[in-house]
């Protein structure tokens, strides 16, 4: 059990906790004797019993008492009571590097200063024959008097016999940010080839310069020197392939640094570094200006360029080159209008487009630049140039959008709001709450969705707290506000209203909030300095007259282009246009998202179920485990059943919209789902889980209701109300079926699941600014209890109710808990990391067995929204072309 603020470990009484490790805890004391503050390590009560780790324990006391040294941390006191073993450690005020590097790579001088002090404790332990064993961003801790090792319970004396470790070959799936009992001690990506391998003899002091090196490595470039999806390909990557040079990341890297690093990761020890007192003094001399006279020229010769803007070429047709030139040399010696030219760009067949559904191409405002989200990456081109480049620090990336003077892109990725310069640097978060669909206005104000069940949202594009813009107009059929823009003299914005009777295009103005229907069915409107507003129906580009002044449409409209590519789901247009005339669209149709149905346990290990690939949605296991409720994304979005045994899927729902979450009743003879057959914006309904028998309604609510769980008897549905904030509701269905509030607060509370016990709800809510799991009791009173942190969504219980999971982008985290007499929580422990599909804020995408042994989650398959070809339709001085064809009258 966690030690309580007040707990009083002889002369220590504890005041808060500050972290948890894979063998103890640490948290922040005082000492009343010396009246000091410090830290406290002990030895996690539920191993104390264990001779090996208690043994362990000694040792790390015993190593870090005999290092004196201003790099490494100070050990005070070692301690036995009550059955707690404990260290009385130095108290160190900053941040872990691990911390830091969240913000993107170091300075230079930085970096240097980091890695000497790091060097030369390193020295100062390896010549006592210690072996950290376990370096890395972590165990470092930054501080007002410089860099601190910390953490020597890993090491390995010289006389010792080391434990056994796990080769690669028995450990596939072992969890890589861990030091789990009976795997290889330390962290995977900072490990060192003899390490991973489990060559127990050969582990010494280089060992840690190789994890020394790939701690550099990212200090200097912000990305990871091995990096894979599974384990077994970042062990693989360790073992055999050498990262790209540090100067290939980062232009002002100095040689003599990255030729300092590539001897530090060398894969043969013997080819290292041999101490790490040479390391710190190679590192001395070029900071004290060995390395001036080796600073890359290019650098200095091409400022404004980073790095990565002229690597990776991408070989386009030559032709394209040709009418480029073609279209320069014309305008040069004719005095006329220029002609309007059309051409193709192509991606490379291993490209393939991502975020269909929130966006995917945008043009620079003075049409020089484009960039569009592939591979879960953004890329760039610029339009005068036959190279194309990945943006770094975009993974994961959609729905990108420049600034007003073409400066910066901003763009989705992790659930949050970043921005990024195109001169180079590691991108800003602006905003915690992610979404989809933005704009980026005159006014330095972003403006974006959330996605399906919510208004438009605003924030500074300096960063800050998201405001509420919008609320949907559930009267008439509203469930979400996408694709908007501000316009040119930032008063007004125009969006597009979906609903489940088509999608209509608004204008509302900033200051006052009246808006009306400029377009009674299309979606993603562009204002154009023609005076013209753009916008697309059923996969065509129309234009119509539009009055800036009085925000009002003056004409008839007219088609320019069929075959535009619409979002699967959203049917958000791929499409840009710059302020200099130049039109890029994506053509052809969207397929939707293909995945499959799979299990992961708690390592990680993958199985397949049988089911054929689909646009699978939020997946939810029937109380018996022998058939799963899921929902399939087509052409529209309905409510399906998996039979597991005799791999069957059977479609439930056949009228209208029918989605977001899924849930069995109890007894598992119902399924509840969202849908908008019955008008409005989509309320709850049941139906037989066997298909027979018609649906029933369940609420009649005029805003967007979202199921999450059932209570165990079966009397009660948690849900919540996407109306201004979500809040949530609770359906008895006992009498009248009068839904009535649980918790009403001025901020976003969604997905409360249903102890198995029935006596707490475990729900996400962004009170503290981003998104994290609480647990309060039910029905009430109580108070609530913060589980997470870090920013955390998608909860869910296994049966058995020992445990609570939750997600934290791509990881899965449980902690133990206990119910009864009273509700605690234990630390939380990652199980794994993986690319599976992401839930939100509102919903988790996988559920969970009983046992809580496996987890039901979907698989991305291939990775792209479309099987359509990769290509981008540019149109040179389209505005020529409107003009003609479309008179304003102006």
């Amino acid at each position: 059990m966690p030690l309580e603020p007040g707990t009083r470990l002889g002369q220590f009484e504890v005041l808060s906790p500050i972290a948890s490790g894979g063998m103890g805890e640490v948290y922040k004391a005082t000492d009343a004797r010396l009246n000091r503050t410090v830290a406290i390590k002990v030895l996690l009560s539920h191993r104390a019993d264990q001779p090996q780790l208690r043994e362990r324990f000694q040792r790390e006391a015993e190593t870090i008492a005999s290092l004196n040294h201003p790099h490494i941390c100070t050990l005070y006191d070692i301690g036995h009571q009550d059955g707690i073993d404990y260290l009385v450690m130095e108290y160190l005020e900053g941040e872990t590097l691990a911390e830091r590097l969240t913000r993107g790579p170091l300075p230079l001088d930085e970096v240097l200063r980091v890695a000497m002090e790091v060097s030369d404790g390193l020295d100062k332990a390896h010549r006592k024959g210690i072996t950290h064993r376990d370096l890395k961003p972590a165990n470092v801790m930054l501080t007002k008097e410089g860099a601190k090792i910390l953490d020597f319970g890993l090491v390995k004396l010289q006389q010792e016999t080391a434990e056994p470790s796990i080769r690669l070959s028995e450990m596939p799936t072992a969890p890589n940010t861990l030091t789990a009992e009976g795997t290889i001690l330390g962290t995977l990506q900072y490990m060192a080839p003899e390490q991973v391998e489990g060559k127990v003899e050969e582990i010494d002091a280089r060992s840690d310069i190789f994890s020394f090196g790939a701690m550099v490595y990212e200090m200097a470039t912000g990305k990871k020197a091995f990096e894979g999806k599974t384990q077994a390909s970042v062990m693989a990557k360790i073992l055999e392939v050498d990262p790209p040079p540090m100067s290939s990341l980062q232009p002002v890297t100095p040689p003599m640094l990255d030729r300092v690093v590539k001897k530090c990761l060398a894969k043969d020890p013997d080819k290292r570094w041999q101490t790490a007192g040479d390391l710190h003094d190679e590192l001395k001399w070029i900071e004290e200006g060995g390395s001036e006279s080796s600073v890359p020229t290019s650098v200095t010769a091409i400022p404004a360029v980073p790095m990565w803007r002229r690597a990776i070429p991408l070989a386009l047709a030559l032709v394209v080159g040709a009418i480029i030139t073609g279209i320069a040399v014309w305008n040069l010696r004719s005095p006329a209008p220029p002609s309007v030219t059309r051409f193709a760009l192509t991606l490379p067949p291993t490209e393939q487009f991502t975020g269909l559904n929130s966006g995917t191409v945008a043009l620079s405002p003075d049409g020089t630049n484009l960039v569009y989200a592939a591979n879960q990456q953004l890329f760039l081109r610029s339009m005068d140039s036959l190279e194309t480049y990945p943006i770094p620090g975009t993974e994961g990336a959609v729905s990108p959008f420049f600034s007003p003077d073409g400066q910066w892109i901003a763009f989705f990725a992790d659930r949050k709001l970043k921005k990024d310069s195109l001169d180079g640097g590691p991108p800003l978060t602006l905003s915690d709450t992610g979404g989809g669909m933005g704009n980026w206005g005159p006014n330095d104000t972003i403006i974006f969705t959330l996605g399906p069940g919510s208004g438009l949202l605003q924030v500074s594009a300096a960063g800050g707290t998201p405001q509420d813009l919008t609320t949907l107009d559930t009267a008439n059929g509203e469930g979400a506000h996408i694709s908007p823009e501000i316009l040119p003299d930032g008063k007004a914005f125009v969006f597009t209203a979906r609903s489940g009777g088509g999608d209509r295009i608004v204008v509302q103005d900033f200051e006052n909030g009246e808006r009306r229907v400029l377009i009674q069915e299309g979606t993603s409107a562009h204002y154009v300095a023609t005076g013209h507003l753009v916008y697309v129906r059923e996969r065509t580009l129309l234009a119509v007259p539009f009055d800036l002044a009085s925000l009002e449409v003056t004409g008839a409209p007219v088609p320019f282009i069929e075959g535009v590519m619409q979002g699967p789901a959203s049917r958000h247009a791929a499409i840009s246009i710059s302020r200099s005339g130049s039109l890029v669209y994506v053509p052809g149709e969207a397929q939707g998202a293909v995945n499959t149905l799979v299990w992961v346990d708690r390592t990680g290990a993958v199985e397949l179920l049988g089911a054929p690939p689909q646009g699978y949605g939020n997946p939810r296991l029937s109380p018996d485990g022998q058939r799963i409720a899921v929902q399939i994304t087509g052409g529209t979005t309905d409510v399906w059943v998996y039979d597991i045994t005799r791999q069957t899927l059977t479609r439930l729902t056949f009228e209208g919209d029918n989605n977001l979450l899924p849930i069995w009743t109890p007894d598992g003879e119902r399924i509840t789902f969202r849908s908008n057959r019955g008008g409005g914006p989509g309320n709850l309904y049941w139906k037989p889980a066997d298909g027979s028998g018609t649906a029933e309604r369940l609420t009649t609510s005029e805003f967007l209701d979202n199921a999450s769980s059932w209570s165990p008897d079966g009397k009660v549905l948690s849900f919540y109300s996407a109306g201004g904030s979500r809040d949530l509701r609770m359906l008895q269905m006992e009498g009248e079926r009068q839904p009535r509030p649980f918790l009403q607060t001025q901020f976003h509370e969604a997905a409360a699941v249903f102890s198995p016990d029935g006596n707490w709800l475990a729900y996400v809510s962004n009170e503290s600014g981003q998104n994290e799991i609480y647990v309060q009791p039910f029905p009430g009173p109580g108070g609530k209890r913060q589980i997470s942190t870090g920013g955390s969504t998608e909860p869910a219980w296994p049966r058995n109710g020992r445990e609570l999971f939750y997600r934290n982008n791509d990881q899965m985290l449980a902690v133990e808990v206990t119910t009864t007499p009273t509700f605690s929580a234990g630390n939380p422990k990652l199980l794994f990391e993986g690319d599976f599909q992401l839930g939100s804020a509102a919903r988790a995408s996988y559920d969970v067995t009983a046992d809580g042994q496996r987890f039901l989650m979907i698989q991305q398959e291939g990775g792209s929204d479309s099987e359509a070809p990769a290509q981008i339709n540019v149109v040179l001085n389209w505005f020529e072309e409107l003009k003609e064809r479309v008179p304003t009258g102006n």
